[in-house]
């Protein structure tokens, strides 16, 4: 498959009306830049955990530390609070980094750790910002997430390292599209 970010190749994404530079980076070592927190792919048994605000925008669950949080307890953390779920295992995929290069952060650079979590979900009663909760299969929580427009290839790469079959034909298409 083409069109998966490689390692620390940069690639043009338009994220809340700007333009940013993203790269993934293999484990064990995080890529220079002001952590911003953990994304994870929360796999309850034969399905993936995805949230939405709105019940129209989809994603997956993340959020930036608190304090000095380390990577691993912020996924945890937001995996709690978001999905409502409990991480019983865990595996650091990868990290992203983020360089703005048009917009209100221009010169900002942001890291965030990817995660594969294994999950117990817990009743659904949120108290943050997730309204709704769906477990999907791997093909159609793809296919679900809200992803700002330039992020296919990177999602199709956190999908891939977290063994999660991604649809045979997981173009940039595939996924729905944030509006720029």
């Amino acid at each position: 498959m083409d069109d998966i970010a490689g390692d620390g190749v940069d690639f043009t994404a338009f994220i809340n009306g700007q333009e940013w530079r993203v790269a993934w980076f293999p484990p064990p070592d995080a890529p220079p830049g002001t952590p911003h927190g953990a994304e994870a792919v929360c796999v309850a048994g034969d399905r993936i955990v995805v949230i939405s605000g709105d019940g129209q925008r989809w994603g997956l669950p993340a959020g930036r530390p608190e304090g000095q949080e380390q990577w691993v307890d912020t996924m945890r953390r937001e995996v709690r609070e978001e999905a409502c779920a409990e991480v019983s295992e865990c595996r650091l995929l990868g990290f992203s980094r983020g360089l703005c290069i048009g917009g209100p952060q221009e010169g900002l650079v942001l890291v965030r750790s990817m995660w594969r979590a294994e999950v117990r979900t817990a009743a659904w009663a949120p108290r943050f910002e997730m309204a709704h909760r769906r477990l999907l299969p791997p093909d159609q929580a793809f296919r679900s997430l809200t992803v700002p427009h330039g992020l296919g290839p990177f999602y199709r790469r956190l999908f891939t390292e977290a063994a999660v079959p991604l649809p045979a034909s997981a173009t940039s298409d595939e996924c729905r599209r944030d509006v720029e």
